[in-house]
């Protein structure tokens, strides 16, 4: 499913998640822990990977299409669980 966000309310997102969130959801979905922070605006392509985040720039950190919501709806289940 495709989604449509600011990069700001990416961010947003990320930094309300407790500490070991990114280490939570990375366990959870066998992912490489910098490939979701990448998810949310981090750059290290070296350790982790880019998986369907597409900015375009503009207001607010610009637009964000995210190919895959899985790492996000993992994001807003631990933030319901806080």
């Amino acid at each position: 499913m495709t989604k449509t966000i600011t990069f700001n309310e990416l961010r947003n997102i990320k930094d309300r998640l407790p500490e070991g969130s990114m280490r939570k959801i990375s366990k959870e979905l066998n992912l490489n822990v910098e490939t979701v922070r990448n998810y949310f605006g981090g750059v290290n392509y070296r350790e982790g990977k880019s998986i369907g985040v597409h900015v375009e720039q503009g207001p607010n950190g610009g637009i964000v299409e995210l190919d895959d919501t899985t790492i996000l709806e993992c994001a807003f289940r631990i933030l319901d669980e806080a």
